[in-house]
């Protein structure tokens, strides 16, 4: 059995259409999912199905086998909606309907074989062709946000930890720290995707009973069946035992790393908001872009925000995954049908989307020197007192007696800039006789507090980053941002 869900309508301004296809999704990722090539899928599954099974010695002739391969993609889609109306089951459907496009091959198509064997498969297949497409633009992002961490390597900014001011980075250094995280991302990904396995001829509750009959108790030939059908799909395995589908746990560990790569680029879309607000970054921003239909002054990171929105949207659909994977009853229970239906292609439409705008933002993103220098110097003074402390330590003060007057200063000065005064710790720390014998001046220059970040930068994206890049060859094609 499998669900009667009826087989998608095309879209039309009379329904309602989801826009990770219409607006977000890049259009390779919806063609992966779309209903012609799933269809076009099963009817491959059918064919190499038949195709072992004739080499193994079943009667099927090549006349039949030809038939099939001449009608893999001529889907009929009002004739298999009108038997899943009849019938309401969808694999039977388009079972019919692929037997009427080769009424010669029909008395052998899907022999032995349950429901599950062509969605399964179908579906690992898609999974596999949807984990490659996001491993080529994780790398695609990669690649161009090193681009930009190596031409800002140098550009000293305001660190913040609890996002309050702290030691300074560079502005390189912290694009770093969201390629490390999208490093992780593409591990995963290909980790999965490696992992992938057929869940090849396993019969209706994965005994391979059909299969033994159609071969007098062979084990031997059931055997090279299910490593045949697999292999004809692109698999160099199928999963060693399964009930009537392959283990939803796969889905599951697949959308954790989806879930992963959207924790990434939320992260990153949060600290670009934050960076927008000021002045230090900018997405890019197109001549006749509108950031607000009342504001016309307004520069909305509106990239960024959307990339935000998809990902906590993708997050939210590993639970589904996870409760589906925790509730299959013995060999399999259909109510896992409806949820996988709707989560893995939305998740996978979804996930492309934030890489899409992704690489449109790490590809024309704007630095914005003078904001970054402004926001630093206006709290430099505190930023050296590390570097105050330990000057005034070697010219033969105690340690813990500077370090109790630059925190009473230092607090006295933080009361006087939240009524709007400038920040004039370096003045009373000049008045102190405890700092007399320090070089204030010398203490304030910004060169030096950014620590190794720069060299950090550059260690990290000829170790670490050129080597992911090179364990994936793919790269995905610029994608249009519809919106």
């Amino acid at each position: 059995m499998t669900d009667a869900s009826t087989t998608l309508h095309p879209a039309s301004p009379e329904r309602w259409s989801n826009p990770l296809a219409s607006r977000y999704a890049s259009f390779e990722m919806a063609e992966i999912w779309s209903d012609p090539h799933r269809y076009g899928l099963w009817r491959r599954v059918w064919l190499a199905l038949a195709e072992a099974e004739a080499e193994l010695g079943l009667p099927i002739t090549p006349n039949q086998l030809d038939e099939m391969r001449a009608h893999l993609d001529t889907v009929d889609f009002a004739k298999a909606a009108a038997y899943e109306k009849q019938t309401r089951h969808d694999v039977f459907a388009h079972l019919h309907t692929f037997g009427d496009d080769c009424p010669a091959a029909r008395p052998i198509l899907h022999l032995g074989a349950t429901s599950a064997f062509v969605t399964d498969n179908t579906d690992l297949l898609l999974l596999g062709e949807s984990l490659a497409l996001v491993a080529a633009r994780l790398a695609t992002v990669i690649e161009r946000l090193a681009d930009r961490a190596r031409e800002n390597r140098s550009v000293i900014c305001l660190g913040r930890t609890h996002l309050q001011p702290a030691q300074p980075t560079t502005i390189g250094k912290r694009i770093c720290l969201w390629i490390q995280d999208l490093l992780l991302d593409l591990e995963e990904v290909q980790h999965r995707r490696h992992l992938l396995r057929a869940r090849g001829a396993k019969g209706t509750t994965g005994t391979q009973a059909s299969f033994l009959e159609l071969f007098d108790g062979d084990h031997a030939k059931v055997r090279e069946l299910d490593r045949l059908v697999s292999q004809k799909l692109g698999f160099a395995s199928s999963y060693a035992v399964t009930g009537q589908t392959y283990p939803r746990k796969v889905d599951s560990q697949v959308l954790a790393s989806l879930g992963g790569i959207a924790e990434s680029t939320h992260k990153a879309g949060n600290d670009l908001r934050l960076a927008a607000a000021w002045g230090e970054l900018e997405e890019p921003f197109e001549t006749d872009q509108v950031g607000s239909s009342a504001m016309p002054y307004k520069r909305n990171p509106m990239r960024a925000e959307r990339m935000c929105g998809l990902g906590r949207f993708v997050m939210g659909m590993q639970a589904t995954a996870s409760q589906t994977a925790a509730v299959q009853w013995y060999e399999r229970t259909l109510d896992d049908s409806a949820p996988r239906r709707l989560v893995l292609p939305q998740a996978f439409l979804a996930t492309d989307a934030q890489l899409v705008i992704y690489a449109n933002i790490a590809g024309g993103l704007v630095v914005l020197p003078g904001s970054i220098r402004r926001n630093l110097e206006q709290h430099l003074p505190f930023l050296a007192s590390e570097r105050l402390l330990m000057a005034a330590t070697t010219a033969g003060g105690d340690r813990q007696e500077l370090h109790e007057a630059i925190r009473r200063h230092s607090h006295a000065t933080t009361a006087r800039m939240r009524e709007g005064a400038d920040n004039d710790l370096i003045e009373r720390l000049s008045g102190d006789p405890l700092f007399a014998g320090v070089d204030l001046a010398a203490a304030m220059k910004v060169e030096g507090l950014e620590g190794r970040a720069a060299v950090q930068v550059e260690e990290f994206l000829d170790g670490p980053v050129r080597d992911a890049l090179a364990s994936c060859a793919e790269r995905a094609t610029d994608s249009e941002l519809r919106v």
